[in-house]
């Protein structure tokens, strides 16, 4: 793809703002892998340091993300809002006067293939910690708690009982002051999370992909799965003044 650049930016000026433009237009989309540095010096006609300037700064400014050994990919974008408050699911539900439980499906550590590569900034291969919980209200399963840990950040992980507390009640005691994002989304269930939420698999469910980070580090990872008639979401906030 050709681009018209202005003549009077420095060359790495130019490259990213023709970078900018096919994230903008969609030609790049997010999760996109760019090409490489030598193809771009090469359809740029420039010198490596300019191409790696200009990728570079992209990625400090968090259009690009790099993974080691993988590429460079054009970034997740963040949500427009944030509309979900970081709190136990325990906590909600003691709060409704309901008792909550949950069951250890899996715990373990796993390797990162390339998209979590990519969600946690580490290369491809990588030790992560992997744990899959059913939390239930009074006996009936409400949330279906997929999640990869950082092992750097909470290296005993494993050795936890999230029978007595939950994952995220454990990292949010390791996790000082965290970055939050929330992504909210409605899904249909595969087979294998409408059998451990006692759902049939016709049924709506709401999914919230939630991302932390702590001094631009990636904690943790986590897709909270909850069927569309036993859980409600919401939040109360104030709008600024005029």
């Amino acid at each position: 793809m050709s681009d018209t650049i202005s003549t009077a930016q420095p060359r790495y000026a130019q490259i990213k703002e023709a970078i900018r433009r096919r994230i903008s237009s969609g030609d790049w989309p997010e999760g996109f892998q760019i090409p490489s540095e030598h193809k771009l010096l090469e359809e740029f006609s420039v010198s490596r340091m300019t191409v790696h300037r200009a990728l570079r700064d992209l990625t400090d400014e968090g259009l690009l993300t790099r993974v080691q050994g993988l590429g460079t990919f054009v970034a997740e974008r963040p949500p427009s809002t944030d509309v979900v408050e970081l709190r136990s699911i325990a906590d909600e539900i003691a709060e409704r006067g309901n008792v909550h439980s949950c069951r250890v499906e899996q715990l373990l550590a796993v390797a990162a293939d390339a998209g979590l590569a990519r969600r946690f900034n580490l290369p491809v291969g990588a030790k992560l910690f992997h744990s899959i919980v059913v939390h239930s209200e009074s006996d009936v399963p409400v949330q279906l708690e997929e999640r990869w840990v950082n092992p750097s950040v909470a290296p005993d992980y494993l050795d936890q009982d999230f029978t007595r507390q939950t994952p995220g009640e454990y990292l949010i005691r390791l996790e000082a002051s965290p970055q939050v994002e929330h992504v909210i989304e409605a899904v249909s269930p595969t087979p294998e999370i409408a059998r451990l939420l006692d759902i049939p698999v016709t049924e709506p469910c709401l999914r919230v992909t939630r991302r932390t980070w702590v001094q631009g580090r990636v904690v943790t990872v986590a897709m909270l799965v909850h069927p569309g008639s036993r859980y409600r979401l919401g939040a109360r906030f104030q709008l600024p003044p005029h």
